[in-house]
């Protein structure tokens, strides 16, 4: 075994979670300081139109990302049931062909998209006022999709291994020069949307490079070589299978955001897209501990269940939600008592804060089914059923998410209020189905033929 795999499939279940999952959320905790960071130095030095376009250009590349994201998701669930099946075979092709296919993935939708964005932003009713500002925003982390994407994969490849400390110390590195560049761009010169993108795109393809140039030094099976960019068609297929679901259910749950994002403009204009924004920025923070527990669960329970270890799998399972459930309800009962504490956290503009108080309100009670939802989800991508995550996120997001913020927001004039509620009520409609799911013991059907459950 390689100094960058570690077997969790030995030792102590809680011990293996905690130590995995620790790094794991430190990485995406600073990682999704890029966006904080953003929205917080441009709503204190550039004001409520930068802050819309950094939401709403923000977005479109948040979709992205989280679509490539979910086939790197695939590729980890590989990477874990290989690892604790001991195939290095298996392993050595699925790396190889994990970074072929998103270096040609991300030249592909680069092209593509700088072709389209204009069209996207006037599809989503992007206000006038921060016109400009969302499309400098959005043609500028675009140009860089290719460093977001292949942090992600390098990320996604480690920790299916068992390793989750070294994609941690890269991201340290890169968040505190994005803290740096967004003080000297932004507050500095004045740059505004623009240079809280450059930031972002700099702090991204430095995460990569350091990353790929230790892995380099450290021997890694993947030599980064132009003649090692091979993709086997079988371990494609095998991506595809797992990760494609994962991926379909990323990019549908960013665009269901992208919606609220139109509904938000229709009901606010700047002011409340600001304040969404301002929001959702501070929200990808605090859900970065039930995503870390829900994507370390995936890789501790493909590693168990490729040993034959169901048992331990689904003790993880339940360590995970516990853990979950007490940060998520500590947040709720946060977001509801100091909303206005909350959002003074990115400038002093009243309104600003008026409207972000009134939809994080109603929005927060989504932390009350998230980390059911999150860790069950989890611990089914372990065994493979991505195709589930997958029905489960479009029921709940295209079903529920999408009209209740449509209803409750515009036809029920409730505003940002209304709006706000559409994700617990796509979380609360998910929980059922994926408890449903668990009850039933249908999870274990493709794991019996398998031999891999009883």
């Amino acid at each position: 075994m390689s100094g960058f795999e570690k077997n969790m499939s030995e030792g102590g279940v809680l011990k293996n979670l905690i130590l995995f999952s620790i790094p794991f959320l430190i990485s995406n905790l600073l990682q999704s300081l890029y966006n904080v960071a953003d929205m917080l130095i441009v709503g204190h030095f550039s004001g409520m139109e930068s802050m819309s376009g950094v939401n709403i250009g923000g977005q479109v590349t948040f979709i992205l990302t989280h679509i490539i994201v979910g086939l790197c998701a695939g590729a980890s669930v590989l990477i874990g049931q290989y690892i604790g099946a001991g195939n290095k075979v298996a392993l050595k092709r699925v790396t190889a062909t994990i970074f072929s296919l998103l270096l040609l993935m991300a030249a592909v939708i680069t092209v593509v998209t700088l072709f389209f964005k204009g069209a996207i932003l006037d599809l989503i009713e992007t206000p006038a006022a921060s016109y400009d500002e969302s499309n400098s925003y959005l043609t500028i982390t675009l140009s860089g999709l290719v460093f977001i994407f292949g942090y992600n994969a390098l990320a996604a490849i480690l920790r299916g291994m068992g390793d989750s400390k070294t994609p941690m110390y890269f991201v340290t590195i890169a968040c505190v020069i994005n803290v740096l560049l967004d003080l000297y761009l932004v507050a500095g010169l004045g740059w505004a949307a623009k240079g809280a993108a450059v930031a972002t795109v700099i702090s991204q393809g430095l995460s990569m490079l350091l990353c790929i140039l230790y892995m380099k030094r450290k021997d890694f099976q993947f030599d980064f070589k132009a003649s090692s960019f091979i993709i086997d068609r079988q371990q494609l297929r095998q991506i595809f299978r797992i990760g494609l679901p994962s991926s379909v259910q990323n990019g549908v749950v960013s665009s269901s955001f992208l919606f609220l994002n139109f509904v938000v403009n229709i009901v606010g204009g700047v002011s409340a897209s600001a304040a969404v924004g301002a929001v959702g920025k501070f929200n990808s923070f605090v859900f970065m501990p039930t995503i870390a527990i829900s994507m370390s669960l995936a890789t501790i329970c493909a590693q168990n269940i490729g040993a034959g270890r169901m048992d331990r799998a689904i003790r993880a399972c339940k360590y995970g939600t516990v853990i979950a459930v007490c940060v998520n309800y500590a947040f709720f009962a946060l977001m509801q008592l100091f909303p206005e504490g909350v959002m003074a956290l990115f400038g002093d503009n009243p309104q600003v804060i008026a409207d972000g108080a009134e939809y994080l309100r109603s929005f927060s009670y989504d932390f009350l089914f998230l980390p059911f939802v999150f860790c069950l989800n989890g611990f089914y991508m372990g065994g493979g059923h991505t195709k589930f995550t997958l029905v489960t996120t479009l029921l709940s997001s295209v079903l529920l998410r999408m009209p209740v913020c449509y209803f409750l927001g515009v036809t029920k004039q409730l505003g940002l209020r209304g709006v706000g509620l559409g994700a617990p009520a796509a979380s609360f409609g998910a929980c059922i189905l994926v408890v449903a799911f668990l009850v039933s013991g249908r999870w274990k059907h493709n794991l019996v033929e398998k031999g891999l459950a009883t």
